[in-house]
Parts: structure tokens; C-alpha cells; sequence
């Protein structure tokens, strides 16, 4: 007998602690894919702020230049020589303090005076975006843009305005090298800017390198190619594919060497607002994954031990309940060999009023008890958001107050007369049951609400009713397989015999009905058609709505489903309807 029982017990309580280890596992990923995400958003967050902050910098340096009448001259005059010889010293000071790295004077025409960086290179017509869009506006333009030598530059072009009007063009701007630097000092995470290699061709690409002294690898990507970062090269597991899945907005965790990395991705747009590339967020998880991997290791083994420590208290308790069976089984057999029939019947009588009070009880509790559970689960989520975690501890504790009165309801059973009946809005115990139906259900069944727009108050015992109702509801939910709403309807209608004021609670599914030759049983305590049913719900009902003076009827509807409709009286006492026990 043992074994028969211990064998499922056990595998039920090895899924319970695997589906517990699984939980921790999955919440653990999240923590940690959200610890990313947050880095992310800091990292978008920083690079805006630091770019507005470096734009209005040059913003305030272009009109300081703009205040020096040898400079204005020397552009208004077009002399290349007086404007190395003015501008060159702020350059030097510009690029020294404040990493500014490239200073242009351009004629009306767009044409290229000087290069203050680089004074060999001049007369070509500049065609930029930020260039073009400040001459047809007349304003300064500010925004990344790839330079010729592949850098990623933000750049601010402001027409230069004089007594004649614009004579002509500045441009200032810095490569976002060092932006990258003091994020990645500030975040602790590495950063990889990825342009698309349609928008920079492979020779300007090799002749910027050159010059510039740098290295890298144009052919480690086949559609992009690195053009800044703050790691010396990007990880090896960092592939085509990795990218592609990173663009549409997923994470990456992979391990390299002794390290273990977490991708993210954000969209680069240049001043166009077009789409140029990307940049590839990197951060180092190796001591916050040994961690994880620790903290699972823990759980499992405390659920092992958990597990074996029930298991060992099940077996045990089994034990004594096969000695206590054995001993009750040799009593019932001497009972009835020195007892008579009356008494061995006035035994099972008692055995089964036992055995309905005990399955009553077990029914009854199970409904608010799941719903604490799966409020616990909500909870346990929420944990970063202590208002929403509030909510749901004030709704467990409700659930428990109203296992608490249940229980007293179940011990004054045989005293049913003193049940509790107060001023109750009908609407709000209808949503408190449906919120509680929603959280039990394992899949979201929609519920439609059908109430007058006046407030339904009446003298009821809300705890009774909300159980009467979550039965209605549940018994609904079993009868429907679709996705068809259960509806609940509230409506006045008086007393079909004495026309006494009343209202008309129904619950309606969209279900296949119920046979007609088993119609007039669904209210026979034990009764049932499911395999798992305990037969009790709808009698319960059938009580309650008795207690208060009302009701229950049952019907199935011609255009399908069924329909369950409690009525109550307008007006109640707190003396209910004698009961006989």
C-alpha cells in the first residue's frame, strides 16, 4: 500500500521542486537580461546628452570665432594664409582641451578653403548633408555623419554672417572615439560602432586607416565594418548571425575564454536621420553568471533536500496511517461480529457526514487558495515595483480573510441561522469573485459584465455569495471550450409566485448545455459527470441562495450554452430560511 502511494507522491513532488528550480532559473535570466537593458538605456540615455552637451560647446566656439575681426576678415577675404594663420592657434587649444579634431572654412559655394587639420587639403566641394542643409537654411547644422576617411564625426556647420551678408562657411567637428571612452569608463561596458559598408567604400575605408595610423579588419563582417571601439577586437563568437538576431531587439550570451559576454544592440542614425549602422553594447557577466550558477546549484540542492525531507515525513505518515487502518480494520471486524446492523449503520452514517463536511471544506478552500498562489507568483515577480507588490499582498490577505470566515461558516453549520448578512454592493462582490476566477484560471477566459448603471445594494453574506458565484463560474468555465466570454447579467425581476421585489444574478457559457435527462440532478450533493468533480459546487449554491431567501434555476438556452441564474430578494433579514440538519 506504501509503495502504490509513494511512487506518485514522489513524482509529483520532484515536478513541483523542478518546476521550482526552473522558476529561479528563469527569473534569474531575467534579472539579468533587465540588468542589460537598463545598461542600454544608460548608454542611448549618455550618448544623447553627451553629444548635445559637445555640440553646444561648438556652438559657443563658432560664435566666439565670429567675434574676432581678423578672422572675419581673413574669410571674408578668402585669404587661406591669414585664416591658417588666425584660426590655427584656436584649433591647436580646441583640439588640446577640448578633443575637437576638425576645423573647415568653406566659401558660399561650398567650396573648401582651408582644412585648419589638415592645411594641404583644400578646394573640393563639400557636399555633406549637415553642409548642404546649412546653406538651404541658412541656419547651423549639427548631426553624426561618416567623414572621408570612415570616421564617425559629429559635425556642426553654421553660416558665417557678416555686414554683406554669409560669407561663407564653418564647420567644427570631434570623432565620437572619446565619447565612446568615457562611456565605457562611466558603464563598464565595451562599445563596437558598426557602419554599413554601403556607405563607406573599401579604399576610403584603407586610406583612412593609413593615415590615421589605425588598424582593423575589413573583412571580419561581410555587410559592416568596425569603425570605433573601445576593445581592441570584437569577441570571435560575435558573428553575422549574432548581429541579425541582435537587430530585432534580443540579447546574445556567449562564452569567450574565461569570460562570459551579453550582447545588445542600438540603431546609429546619422544627421539625415538615416540609418548607418549600429552599435553593439558588450558588457562582462563572468562574476555575475558565477553567481547565477551558484545561486541555482543552492536552490537545487535545498530542493533536494526539501523533497527528501517531505518525502520522509509522507512515508512515515502513511506508515501510521497503515497501523491506524489496521487497527480500525480490526475493530470494524470485531464490531461486527459482537455489534448489530443498527450500529454498523449509524457508522457509515457518521463516516459519510464526515466525509461530505470534509470534501465541503477541501472544495471550498482550494478556489481562494489557488488564486493566493498564483497572487504569490505575481508578487514574486513584481518585487521591483513596491506599490504593485502591495496590491497583491493586500489581495492575498484579503483571500485568506475569506478562507478564515469560511472556516467559521463551516463550523456554525449546524447553527446556519446565525450567518452573517450586511449592506453589500452586489457589483463589487461580483468583480472581487471575477478577479479571483481570473487569477485560478490557468488560461485567461474572458468574463463580460451585463449591470444596471444604478448601485445594487443588498443584506447578504458576501463571502457566501462570492462562493456560490466563483462555482457558477468555474462550473462555466469547465462547459466552454472555445474562447467564448462567460457572461455574468444583473438585472430586476421579482418573485415568480409572489411578485416580491428581487434581482436576477446569472452566469451564462457558450458551452454544448447540459443532457436533459440529467437536468434535474445537478443539484443532487455528489452528483457529478467529470471525473475529477467532488458533486458539491452546485449544491453549495443551491444552500446559499436559500440562506438568503432566494433560488437557483438552471436552463439551457436555444441558441446554445447554459445558463445558471441565482434570484435574491430586494430586501433581506439577517434570519435565513430554516435549514434542517
Amino acid at each position: 500500500m506504501k509503495a502504490a502511494l509513494m511512487w506518485p507522491f514522489a513524482l509529483v513532488l520532484a515536478f513541483i521542486l523542478m518546476a521550482f528550480v526552473t522558476t529561479a532559473y528563469f527569473l534569474q535570466v531575467q534579472t539579468r537580461d533587465r540588468a542589460l537593458s537598463e545598461r542600454v538605456s544608460a548608454v542611448a540615455k549618455l550618448v544623447d546628452q553627451k553629444l548635445d552637451k559637445d555640440t553646444k560647446l561648438m556652438r559657443a566656439v563658432v560664435h566666439t570665432m565670429q567675434g574676432i575681426p581678423a578672422l572675419t576678415a581673413a574669410f571674408s577675404s578668402q585669404d587661406r594664409r591669414a585664416l591658417l594663420r588666425e584660426a590655427g592657434p584656436l584649433f591647436q587649444s580646441l583640439q588640446d582641451d577640448y578633443r575637437i579634431t576638425h576645423l573647415y572654412f568653406n566659401s558660399p559655394e561650398l567650396v573648401n578653403l582651408v582644412r585648419i587639420h589638415s592645411p594641404d587639403e583644400y578646394g573640393d566641394v563639400i557636399t555633406r548633408d549637415t553642409t548642404v542643409q546649412a546653406r538651404q537654411l541658412n541656419v547651423p547644422i549639427h548631426g553624426l555623419e561618416l567623414g572621408a576617411l570612415g570616421t564617425l564625426t559629429l559635425r556642426l556647420v553654421a553660416p558665417w554672417q557678416s555686414a554683406q551678408g554669409v560669407v561663407g562657411y564653418v564647420e567644427m567637428g570631434e570623432e565620437i572615439g572619446h565619447l565612446l571612452d568615457e562611456i565605457h569608463k562611466t558603464l563598464t561596458v565595451d562599445l563596437f560602432v558598426l557602419v554599413d559598408k554601403e556607405f563607406l567604400p573599401a579604399q576610403q575605408w584603407h586610406h583612412g586607416l593609413a593615415l590615421l595610423q589605425r588598424q582593423g579588419n575589413w573583412n571580419r563582417f561581410e555587410q559592416q565594418v568596425v569603425v570605433a571601439n573601445t576593445r581592441e577586437h570584437p569577441p570571435a563568437a560575435m558573428n553575422e548571425s549574432v548581429l541579425a538576431a541582435l537587430r530585432t531587439g534580443v540579447t546574445h550570451v556567449f562564452k569567450q575564454d574565461d569570460q562570459t559576454l551579453h550582447l545588445a544592440m542600438l540603431s546609429l542614425d546619422d544627421a539625415s536621420g538615416r540609418r548607418i549602422g549600429d552599435l553593439v553594447v558588450m558588457r562582462d557577466i563572468t562574476g555575475l553568471q558565477k553567481s547565477f550558477q551558484r545561486s541555482i546549484t543552492g536552490v537545487t540542492l535545498m530542493s533536494l533536500l526539501v523533497g527528501a525531507f517531505v518525502l520522509g515525513l509522507f512515508y512515515f505518515a502513511l506508515d501510521r496511517v497503515e497501523r491506524d487502518y489496521q487497527r480500525q480494520h480490526d475493530l470494524e471486524h470485531q464490531l461486527l461480529r459482537v455489534g448489530t446492523e443498527h450500529a454498523r449503520i449509524l457508522q457509515i452514517e457518521k463516516l459519510s457526514a464526515l466525509g461530505t463536511m470534509v470534501g465541503e471544506i477541501a472544495h471550498q478552500l482550494n478556489n481562494p487558495l489557488v488564486g493566493v498562489v498564483n497572487l504569490t507568483q505575481l508578487a514574486q515577480r513584481e518585487t521591483g515595483n513596491p506599490q504593485r507588490t502591495r496590491e497583491l499582498l493586500a489581495e492575498i490577505r484579503h483571500a485568506g480573510q475569506d478562507c478564515h470566515a469560511f472556516i467559521a461558516s463551516m463550523l456554525r453549520f449546524a447553527k446556519v441561522s446565525k450567518f452573517e448578512c450586511h449592506p453589500t454592493d452586489l457589483a463589487q462582490v461580483v468583480e472581487e469573485t471575477v478577479l479571483m476566477f481570473r487569477q485560478t484560471l490557468r488560461h485567461q477566459m474572458p468574463v463580460e459584465l451585463v449591470f444596471p448603471e444604478e448601485k445594487v445594494v443588498l443584506l447578504m453574506d458576501a463571502i457566501l455569495l462570492r462562493h456560490a458565484l466563483f462555482n457558477l463560474l468555474l462550473n462555466a468555465a469547465q462547459a466552454t471550450d472555445d474562447e467564448s466570454p462567460v457572461v455574468i447579467s444583473l438585472q430586476a425581476q421579482p418573485h415568480p409566485e409572489t411578485g416580491a421585489p428581487g434581482w436576477r444574478l446569472a452566469v451564462r457559457d457558450h458551452g454544448k448545455g447540459i443532457a436533459p435527462e440529467i437536468l434535474d440532478k445537478v443539484f443532487t450533493p455528489f452528483f457529478t459527470t467529470r471525473h475529477e468533480g467532488t458533486g458539491l459546487g452546485l449544491p453549495v449554491v443551491q444552500h446559499v441562495a436559500l440562506l438568503h431567501q432566494g433560488f437557483v434555476t438552471v436552463e439551457n438556452l436555444p441558441e446554445g450554452g447554459t445558463q445558471f441564474a441565482v434570484w435574491l430578494p430586494q430586501t433581506t433579514t439577517t434570519n435565513p430560511v430554516p435549514t434542517h440538519s
